[in-house]
């Protein structure tokens, strides 16, 4: 028998044996199951459960892309965009060989926000900043109809505006509460991005409850502090103003106000519960609630700031309002308020504003000023102030 003989022996004999160990392990582990229920792959994977972790995975991703997708496409006839016409003017333009010529320029409509419909027949919220001039504002629904904005109803201290246009069978959406909300909650905005992508949806989760941010200015003639807003990580961009903040159950939580500009994936929604209670004022009187006015443009002075500069703690007033209530009772801008109708402002959280908020137009209030008279010593002084009604 010659060699290359005996090496094809000893490859039909390797391999015989190799199927022999095979066979013997199948029926080993098949009699091991028979007999004593022993599944040796059970060790090395769990088949307890019906579906795999890969599985749950894909199911988790499924079931969130779905409910993105119902909210989406429940909520997306509800949500409008709203612009704005420019009027044509005719502007002066100067040639060193010609002179001075005119030329028209075009109006132009851009969008500029923004908003959800409320009511059949026309009512659509958005946020006050979005429709602040004397402009001509449009609202445009998902399918391209454009609706004349008739009348704006305004309330500056929440940054919230209703809308009226001339329609009917629209789709409102449905409000829900913002009271219960949870920090981590899934939320879905929708809103014309950079007032330019119009329906753009992103999605994201609350990122922070009770937040306060500052609204208004000097020029219009009060500063307010927008308090328990919403924190979100959901995309909200310069034009997404006015627009829904969503529930996964497509309910509105809330209205996306603003954006950080200094950060990244940090924006704020106005709780839909404010909302709804100037809804339901609006619908009794036709316009929202009317907000007391005192007229000063302030800052609020903590301890630390008030010990590092040997200062009593209040609202630092910044500018006062010709003519308003505060200009007549005699504050001019640097005096400390520090006490307001017998409340001390180093006791409130709510600062000058949140002790403002709780009179109403006509009140006559007490209050306490500190004032720094150059080359003197500082002095107290106590004056009073017939609070007026805020008006645009």
């Amino acid at each position: 028998m010659n060699k290359e003989n005996i090496k094809d022996i000893k490859g039909f004999l390797i391999g015989l044996s190799l199927s022999l160990v095979i066979l013997m392990s199948a029926l080993g582990g098949a009699l091991a199951d028979r007999m004593f229920g022993i599944r040796p792959l059970d060790y090395v994977y769990d088949k307890s459960s019906e579906v795999s972790p890969l599985g749950e995975l894909s199911q988790r991703i499924l079931n969130e892309e779905s409910v993105v997708i119902e909210v989406v496409e429940e909520v997306s006839p509800s949500v409008v965009t709203v612009s704005v016409e420019t009027p044509e003017r005719r502007v002066l333009e100067f040639n060193p060989f010609r002179g001075f010529s005119q030329r028209i320029e075009e109006g132009m409509e851009r969008d500029i926000g923004s908003g959800f419909i409320v009511s059949e027949d026309g009512l659509v919220v958005t946020n006050k900043h979005v429709v602040s001039s004397d402009s001509e504002y449009k609202v445009i629904t998902q399918d391209g109809t454009e609706y004349q904005v008739e009348a704006i109803s305004r309330d500056p201290s929440n940054d919230i505006a209703i809308l009226k246009i001339n329609a009917a069978g629209l789709k409102p959406v449905e409000l829900g509460d913002s009271e219960n909300l949870k920090v981590g909650q899934y939320v879905i905005a929708i809103g014309t991005a950079l007032g330019e992508f119009r329906h753009t949806v992103t999605v994201g989760v609350i990122s922070g409850l009770g937040r306060g941010i500052t609204a208004g200015s000097a020029y219009q003639g009060y500063v307010e502090r927008l308090d328990d807003v919403i924190q979100t990580d959901a995309a909200i961009n310069p034009g997404n103003s006015g627009g829904p903040l969503l529930n996964s159950s497509g309910q509105v939580i809330g209205i996306n106000v603003a954006v950080a500009t200094s950060a990244e994936n940090i924006g704020f929604a106005i709780p839909i519960n404010i909302v709804k209670a100037g809804l339901a004022q609006f619908e009794r009187t036709g316009h929202f609630v009317s907000k007391p006015f005192l007229g000063v443009e302030y800052h609020m002075i903590d301890q630390q700031t008030a010990i590092l500069n040997e200062l009593p703690q209040g609202a630092y007033v910044v500018n006062v309002v010709p003519s308003s209530p505060a200009a007549t009772a005699g504050i001019i801008p640097g005096d400390i308020i520090t006490r307001f109708d017998g409340v001390n402002l180093r006791d409130t959280e709510d600062g000058l504003a949140g002790v403002i908020s709780q009179k109403s137009p006509g009140d006559r209030v007490e209050i306490e000023i500190w004032r720094d008279l150059p080359g003197a010593d500082s002095e107290t002084i106590q004056t009073s102030a017939t609070l007026s009604e805020f008006s645009e």
